[in-house]
């Protein structure tokens, strides 16, 4: 009878160790949270907090922007003052306009649709077909002091050059990566089959555009300096010159569209059409403006240049009204055809 109790007192015990042990176990279950659950809630945190990122406000965060980066500020936001002609020193004259950075990168470099600086830093160096050659972000930079701004180069080492690339970082800081794409040079148009017709441009202009740039192009002065640009000047002596982008008629149609009229257009929601927007282009774009100086030089390899480049040489035989005006389609075709090159511009 000892045994039978001894054995009995044993299986209670292994019963209670096993009810016990299968306790734990279902508690454990319903507690557990497995980690997929947990990595998909902080993705799906991540997308929804990148879905509220909005592009830096400069003029709001002026007061907290390094020193640097502020001088950079200044620089493309007040350019004629700092480095333009109303420069107090003579030796900071590089621009030779009245034009502001901020006059064609809109919102301080911060808007999309507008050749924006937000993540431009990380795009360099980068090919360029105009000196066919890899260009640091300075060159960029100098190429617009160039010819968008009619100057001269800054000097990589100073600190203007430092404080403007200082400011396009600030600017690029906590980007979501499925947010950069839109930022990246202007959203393309369908381009017309068709030439320019500069009557259809003028009635655009007119209709669109007069209220900011005037009859003649000239823009509208700053009421507080009289100096530098409201609105800019489109066309005339203290605008862009010749050898800019802008004065081809696609890159500016892209602009236009994606940008005009201003405040009332967005790259995503435009105002103009593409055809509104390439005519209007053309118009802009047929008056006189400085000329830059050594463009026979520009696009090494002749293949490479933009089918809407107005000067020549070129590496074909279309004449210099064709290349100023269109239509462009036909040119592209020979490219592909010729040298087997897919241009979009």
């Amino acid at each position: 009878m000892n045994e039978l109790r001894i054995l009995a007192k044993q299986f209670f015990k292994l019963f209670a160790i096993v009810f016990v042990l299968i306790g734990l176990v279902f508690t454990w279950l319903l507690t557990y949270e497995p980690s997929v659950k947990r990595e998909v809630i902080i993705e799906t945190e991540e997308i929804v907090a990148s879905e509220v990122w909005h592009p830096k406000d400069a003029i709001a965060e002026l007061p907290s922007m390094p020193a640097t980066v502020k001088e950079g500020y200044y620089l493309i936001a007040e350019s004629s003052k700092y480095m333009g002609p109303n420069a107090a020193r003579a030796e900071d004259r590089y621009s030779g306009n009245n034009l502001a950075c901020a006059n064609c990168h809109l919102q301080k470099g911060a808007q999309a649709g507008s050749g924006s600086w937000v993540g431009i830093i990380e795009r360099f160096p980068q090919f360029g077909g105009r000196g066919n050659k890899i260009g640091t972000i300075e060159d960029r930079i100098n190429g617009c002091m160039e010819r968008s701004m009619n100057g001269k180069m800054l000097p990589v080492d100073s600190n203007q050059m430092k404080a403007i690339v200082a400011y396009m970082n600030w600017l690029s800081e906590g980007v979501p990566e499925h947010r950069k794409a839109e930022f990246k040079g202007y959203p393309n148009i369908e381009i017309p089959t068709v030439a320019v017709n500069l009557e259809k441009g003028s009635q655009v202009y007119k209709k669109e555009c007069i209220i900011c740039h005037g009859t003649n192009g000239e823009g509208i002065l700053n009421a507080v300096d009289g100096k530098s640009y409201t609105y800019p000047p489109l066309w005339g002596p203290d605008s862009f010159n010749d050898g800019a982008g802008m004065n081809r008629v696609i890159t500016s149609a892209e602009f236009i569209k994606s940008n005009m009229p201003y405040l009332q257009a967005t790259w995503d929601n435009p105002k103009l059409t593409d055809e509104e927007a390439f005519h209007v282009a053309g118009y802009i774009n047929s008056f006189s403006r400085p000329h830059k100086l050594n463009t026979e030089n520009d696009y090494p390899d002749k293949t490479l240049k933009p089918v809407s480049t107005p000067y020549g040489p070129w590496a074909d035989d279309f004449s210099a009204q064709q290349h100023k005006y269109g239509p462009f389609l036909p040119i592209m075709d020979f490219y592909q055809k010729e040298y087997g090159i897919t241009k979009t511009k």
